[in-house]
């Protein structure tokens, strides 16, 4: 049975379960870092597919009291994954799966950047936020902090994004057809995020603390100061709005699939969960602010999902409620290397190879998303045994992409 290690060196203890799993030197100073900090609360939990990023460790929890931290939050506030079972099964799937990937495509506007938006907004698209009271809730944020605005708000819900964002077609252990699409907030919660990180490190020039604060992502905001409450508000109506964006994405996919299969009907496992958020929850005896960055809930009984790289295999999973993990499990395999680095070292040939019975892009636009650019997904779930269960393995044979609107490393940026 798989367990924790600890990384020694910090304030507070940190947890991780990385057995079998390497880990960059870069991401375990990120960790003691986080660890230094006074407000930290009992320990910091590390997943297995941890890595370095801006503000906080990919792949760590992080419970706070009385304080939290927006860049450990980051800027994708709210990205997660909803996978939802069909009636279909692998008999049902044409020979050929170009047609029903440009459909998707067609139906779902993919990329980063303008062209990344709808166009027109769909009619089912407007109806679903102008129902869901986000525009009344928005509109309160702004009032208060006008450069938190982002002027796409409606024209990017039900829409894919670009990187690592994604929709995938998937046949389980029984060949039954799945849908999974991977996606956040888009550019009104990067907005939001961006503005009160800023906010934050200006906070942070201002305070006279009796300790020191070994980054200035670490920034935070303390309980009781209005910036607390606002960043609350704020963050809750993103993680909000990124659970709408999924939910009405979903539902432009299987139109697709409607449009191209045979008749079918939805089973009733669905799941839509984040894997960057915080939440308010009760660890070893406190009320504490939960901070999972790049990690999904896994509660005892709950539902969660893992997924693997363009060509490799996916998870729904079902948490244990291990406490020590701040009942946690991974939020996928986690990158092995940066962009720039996977660009230089891979091929097209390496890439197409590696994504091989796959309907995907095979262009040099989605070398840095290759399948060897991330950690073994077999051993990232075996590291996790005591944290989760596997309720169904998921193999992708469809899988839609977006460009990205400029090249960056991940030294240099979060990866979900």
């Amino acid at each position: 049975m798989a367990g924790y290690e600890e990384i020694l060196g910090a304030n507070a203890p940190i947890k991780a379960w990385i057995s079998g799993v390497p880990v960059e030197h870069e991401a375990q100073n990120q960790l003691r870092n986080v660890a230094m900090l006074p407000f930290i609360h009992s320990h910091i939990a590390v997943m297995p597919d941890v890595h370095f990023g801006i503000g906080a460790t990919v792949g760590s929890v992080i419970p706070t009291k009385g304080a939290i931290i927006p860049a450990a939050v980051g800027v994708d506030i709210g990205c997660g994954i909803m996978a939802v079972r069909t009636s279909l099964n692998a008999n049902d799937l044409p020979d050929s799966l170009a047609r029903l990937r440009g459909a998707i495509e067609r139906n779902v506007p993919h990329g980063n950047g303008p062209r990344g938006n709808h166009r027109e907004q769909p009619a089912s698209v407007d109806t679903a936020y102008r129902d869901s009271g986000l525009q009344e809730r928005y509109e309160a944020i702004i009032d208060k902090h006008p450069k938190a605005s982002a002027k796409a708000q409606t024209a990017q819900l039900a829409t894919l994004g670009g990187g690592n964002h994604f929709i995938e077609v998937c046949l389980d252990e029984a060949d039954r057809v799945w849908v999974m699409l991977h996606s956040g907030s888009r550019g009104s919660g990067n907005r939001i995020g961006q503005y009160f990180i800023e906010r934050a490190r200006d906070e942070l020039l201002r305070r006279e603390l009796g300790y020191h604060v070994p980054d200035k992502d670490l920034a935070f905001f303390m309980e009781g100061e209005p910036l607390f409450a606002d960043y609350i508000d704020a963050v809750g109506w993103a993680q909000d709005y990124a659970r709408l964006n999924r939910e009405v994405m979903m539902e432009r996919t299987l139109r697709a699939l409607r449009d191209n299969l045979p008749k079918f009907k939805l089973e009733k496992h669905a799941v839509n969960c984040h894997h960057n958020y915080v939440a308010r929850e009760r660890h070893f005896g406190a009320d504490v602010y939960v901070t999972r960055k790049g990690a999904v809930r896994a509660g005892e009984g709950e539902l969660g999902i893992i997924p693997g790289s363009m060509g490799a295999k996916s998870f729904i999973v079902r948490g244990k409620g291990n406490v020590d993990s701040f009942c946690t499990c991974s939020h996928g395999a986690g990158r092995a290397m940066s962009r720039t680095e996977a660009k230089r070292r891979f091929t097209l040939a390496d890439h197409r190879a590696a994504t091989e019975g796959v309907e995907c892009r095979k262009d040099a636009g989605v070398i840095d998303e290759t399948p060897m650019a991330y950690k073994d997904i077999d051993a990232v779930m075996a590291a996790q045994s005591d944290l989760i269960e596997v309720v169904h393995t998921l193999r992708q044979v469809v899988c839609v992409k977006g460009e990205r609107l400029r090249e960056l490393s991940s030294r240099n940026q979060p990866i979900n």
